[in-house]
């Protein structure tokens, strides 16, 4: 699977996020040991580093898959780049829910929502938003909007957000992201030229009652990202967009 996901897109990631409601510790000892405790299950992220708003842990940043790991004063996150097994897809990922709770100090109570961002990256040149618009809206009663051609479409990102009947305090997000300038990618790195990008994200509310509880929670996500990106963002969104790219004059 993430092999097929790497022939539809330049770059493809999936981000871990876990909010808290209390400020998290951020002194020496918790910090360090939580970030040795994930660097003896992999090896390759032994790089620490410090950024304006958070303390992280990654692999080389050229490393495939690149693995990072990182502590907000809010947050938990964790993302890896280019995965090539499916156990490299969600072992971080499951590790850091097994372990930053009891080297953190995070409770039940504390543990706000538990998110997964799947990302797809794709390169494009010309203007990102006509190819949006021209992929996503054809057809569409909006498509009217964007039809002259003394028309330049400047902006079209849409984004369409959820919550799920079938499970309390869970909602899903689909969003197409263009970009006109160079900023820090969401993978966690960053290109010569910038993509569209195509991104589900998975929140799941006061996801438990027992710690212990936090991984199977979590392993729910993941089947049901992966059903939402194979059954809707890959054939709407991601598809559309890879075709209109390859035929694009923008």
């Amino acid at each position: 699977m993430p092999t097929s996901y790497r022939a539809l897109c330049s770059d493809f990631y999936i981000n871990l996020k876990m909010n808290v409601r209390m400020e998290l510790p951020s002194n020496r000892e918790p910090v360090l040991d939580l970030f040795e405790r994930v660097r003896r299950s992999y090896p390759a992220m032994n790089a620490f580093r410090r950024y304006k708003d958070e303390l992280a842990l990654e692999s080389a940043a050229n490393a495939t898959p690149h693995q990072w790991m990182a502590i907000r004063n809010s947050s938990v996150r964790a993302g890896v780049v280019n995965p090539s097994t499916e156990e490299e897809m969600y072992g971080l990922h499951r590790v850091a829910a097994e372990v930053s709770p009891y080297y953190l100090s995070i409770s039940p109570l504390d543990l706000e929502y538990i998110e997964l961002l799947y990302g797809f990256d794709l390169q494009a040149s010309g203007n990102h938003n006509a190819i949006v618009a021209a992929s996503l809206l054809a057809g569409s009663p909006m498509a009217s909007l964007v039809g002259s051609d003394d028309v330049r479409v400047t902006d079209c990102q849409p984004m369409v957000g959820m919550s799920m009947s079938d499970e309390s305090g869970l909602e899903a997000h689909f969003e197409v992201k263009t970009r006109s300038k160079k900023t820090r990618s969401e993978a966690g790195s960053s290109s010569g030229s910038e993509p569209i990008s195509v991104y589900l994200t998975l929140r799941k509310y006061d996801p438990v009652t027992n710690l212990d509880n936090l991984v199977g929670q979590l392993n729910e996500l993941v089947e049901r990202g992966q059903q939402l990106v194979d059954e809707h963002a890959v054939p709407n969104l991601l598809m559309p967009l890879r075709e209109e790219i390859a035929s694009s004059s923008f």
